[in-house]
């Protein structure tokens, strides 16, 4: 046990753990949040590299909730300006359809998501079109509640996505998600 992991909650990483992969992802990430223009464009290429890697997720306890989809954070700036999560899909699980208040990024690391966007029609999101991601697959948006889209799993495996929003951890509650009538 090194001095940081008596200090550090146990679900959070030190961004200078000796080279593990999601170490490595990690510090791609907090050199890429350092940018201001288009930042969500910036940490989503950040991600790319890391996502298939199989042990991007080694000795971190992940569980699915049979209920919802879960939430599990990874790394909390220190500067309260990001969090890093990964969420964990069972089959059928979707998020609700929303927009969001913040700037995000997220990246597919197993099994398959479905992204579906919708535009803003009378108060009512109207589905546009859909956007398989597999193990890999990207997407992003700047903060916008018009930018209005919903994740599901809707293949027969668990899903696991690595999401980046651009508020603290403890604000996920009131400062992501703007949720909307379908």
């Amino acid at each position: 046990m090194n001095a940081l992991s008596k200090i550090m909650p146990p679900n959070m990483i030190p961004l200078d753990d000796t080279g593990a992969p999601l170490s490595r992802m990690l510090a791609d990430i907090a050199d890429a949040a350092r940018g201001a223009a288009r930042r969500e464009r910036a940490i989503a290429a950040a991600m790319a590299p890391h996502l298939a890697d199989p042990d991007l997720l080694a000795g971190r306890d992940c569980p699915c909730n049979p209920q919802r989809y879960q939430r599990h954070l990874l790394h909390a700036d220190a500067d309260g300006g990001y969090a890093v999560v990964a969420i964990v899909w069972v089959p059928g699980q979707m998020s609700p359809v929303h927009g969001h208040r913040t700037w995000c990024a997220l990246g597919v690391h197993r099994g398959w998501l479905t992204e579906t966007f919708f535009r803003p029609e009378a108060g009512v999101a109207i589905p546009t079109t859909c956007k398989p991601l597999q193990p890999g697959g990207l997407s992003f948006a700047p903060a916008d509640p018009n930018a209005i889209h919903r994740l599901a799993n809707l293949g027969t495996q668990e899903a696991v996505s690595i999401h980046v929003y651009g508020v603290s951890f403890d604000r996920f509650g009131d400062g992501v998600n703007e949720v909307w009538a379908a």
